[in-house]
């Protein structure tokens, strides 16, 4: 199993923040609008150092999406910031309907995503966004797994031509990207080649994909490891290759298990190598107050339910 040092512990928000001020230094088409969260967001270091394109729109997050899209018209990049809740599904009709439908060159970036919300509870953490954004024509989905991966996707996202749907979260996690990896929109990222079971996670997952991993090699079980950052468009071709190779898949993600990763993954498996598939994700449920930690483990989004997923997916696939 190949280890990955622990660079440290930082926010994935803190590197969306990071991101946008190399932007705003190295390209002076972006632009950022913030919809009463800046220092939630990240977004101060950009507002200090760029006040003439920063714009403060207050709660008004679908005000927020037009003037977004306007922009786009006059040639600017707009980055726009708020929690992933009322980023999708407080102005979903505003994203489909003004960026998505023409296309406009958006960058929707959504924090506070998932159960790791924490303590704001079921009405601020959204587990749909994934499904609802994958959905959009035109929109290119990313989900990063730690500060230097967001860093990188909020650079990377700024040279991309299209509405792109930015996400990340609050909780301070493991660094353990390196500083210098290329992030290339659409291209998964082997973290471990493996021989018994595919596991593809996205988002604060992966780092429980790779102490999953450390556990089921001591069990003598060689799980190959996905990072899957891009939800859409989906690395189909790296997805279909792992799984004939193990003949068993996992997919983890912090997300409802209806409409995810999973989704997509079991539909690109479906058509091209049906494969026995299990699943880590919230069943249907709505989430509650807690810290990111109780929250994980209440509702399995962790190390061991990737483990117990894996061994029940090799044992179907020893049936099969």
């Amino acid at each position: 199993m190949k280890e990955y040092p622990v660079l440290g512990k930082k926010d994935t928000r803190s590197g969306f923040g990071e991101g946008l001020l190399e932007l705003g230094k190295s390209n002076p088409n972006v632009v950022a609008l913030c919809a009463d969260l800046t220092g939630s967001l990240k977004m101060n270091a950009f507002q200090d150092e760029f006040p003439d394109r920063f714009f403060q729109v207050g709660i008004a997050e679908a005000n927020m999406m037009g003037l977004a899209a306007g922009m786009t018209i006059g040639g600017k990049i707009p980055f726009t910031g708020t929690f992933a809740n009322f980023s999708t599904g407080r102005v979903y009709d505003q994203i489909r309907q003004s960026i998505a439908y023409s296309g406009k060159n958006v960058k929707i970036c959504a924090s506070h995503a998932g159960l790791t919300l924490g303590e704001d509870g079921a009405t601020h953490q959204i587990l749909e966004d994934v499904g609802m954004m994958k959905m959009l024509p035109h929109m290119t989905v990313i989900n990063p797994c730690d500060f230097n991966q967001t860093k990188a996707a909020t650079i990377a996202i700024a040279e991309h031509e299209g509405p792109v749907y930015l996400r990340f979260g609050r909780p301070k996690v493991p660094i353990f990207i390196p500083e210098d990896q290329e992030f290339i929109i659409g291209k998964a990222l082997m973290l471990n080649e493996g021989t018994d079971v595919t596991i593809i996670a996205t988002g604060h997952l992966v780092w429980e994909a790779l102490e999953a991993g450390k556990a089921l090699a001591e069990k003598g079980i060689s799980a190959e490891i996905i990072n899957i950052h891009t939800i859409k468009p989906l690395d189909e071709e790296a997805i279909v290759r792992s799984a004939k190779k193990t003949g068993a898949v996992v997919v983890a993600e912090e997300h409802q298990v209806l409409g995810g990763l999973g989704g997509s993954v079991a539909q690109a498996l479906s058509t091209h190598a049906p494969t026995p598939t299990e699943f880590v994700a919230v069943n249907d449920s709505f989430g509650e107050s807690g810290t990111p930690a109780q929250l994980m483990e209440k509702y399995g989004l962790n190390a061991e339910s990737i483990i117990a997923k894996a061994e029940k997916v090799i044992s179907r696939k020893a049936i099969a």
